[in-house]
C-alpha cells in the first residue's frame, strides 16, 4: 500500500493501472485528485507552495491507509501528495483505493482524503494579488473527518 510524497506530477491512469496489477479479485477502483484552485476566499491564487514534515508526514499518511484497512475490506491503496511549488489545474494529491466491492473503495478513499486533510502534517503557502499567506485549516475539513469518529462508549 504505497505511499509518496513528492514535487513530481503523477499520471493518474498509469498510477491507477499499477494499482489494478491485473488483479482479478479487484471489482471496484475509487479515487480522488486534487487540484490547485485558481481562487480562494476570494483572492486569485497564483501559486501555492506546499511544504511537509519528512518522516513524519509519510508515517501519518502510512497510519491513515493501516487505519482504513482496518474499517474496510480493501485490497490495495495508493497515496500520492506532492510538495512544493504548484500552479492552478496542476494536481496536488492522489487517494485510490481497490477492493473488491465499490462500497469499500467509495467509503475508504474519503475516509482517507478526509483524514489527510485534518492529520497529516502538511503547511500551505498561497501566493495571491493580497500578497502571500499561510493557508489555516478549514473547519469543514475537520467536520469531515469527525463523521469517522469512533462511537464514544
Amino acid at each position: 500500500m504505497p505511499v509518496r510524497v513528492q514535487t513530481e506530477d503523477f499520471d493518474l491512469g498509469a498510477e491507477i493501472l499499477d494499482l489494478r496489477r491485473d488483479n482479478t479479485g479487484i471489482g471496484a477502483v475509487a479515487s480522488f485528485v486534487g487540484l490547485v484552485r485558481d481562487l480562494n476566499h476570494g483572492n486569485t491564487v497564483a501559486e501555492m507552495t506546499l511544504e511537509h514534515y519528512p518522516g513524519m508526514t509519510e508515517k501519518a499518511l502510512a497510519e491513515i491507509v493501516e487505519e482504513a484497512k482496518r474499517r474496510w475490506n480493501i485490497i490495495d491503496a495508493l497515496v500520492i501528495h506532492r510538495i512544493g511549488p504548484l500552479k492552478p489545474t496542476d494536481q496536488i494529491v492522489l487517494v485510490a483505493v481497490s477492493s473488491a466491492h465499490r462500497g469499500d473503495a467509495f467509503a475508504s478513499c474519503e475516509f482517507i482524503m478526509d483524514y489527510l486533510k485534518t492529520r497529516a502534517p502538511f503547511w500551505k503557502k498561497e501566493e495571491t494579488e493580497a500578497g502571500a499567506y499561510w493557508v489555516d485549516a478549514r473547519e469543514d475539513d475537520e467536520t469531515a473527518a469527525q463523521r469517522w469518529a469512533a462511537p464514544s462508549a
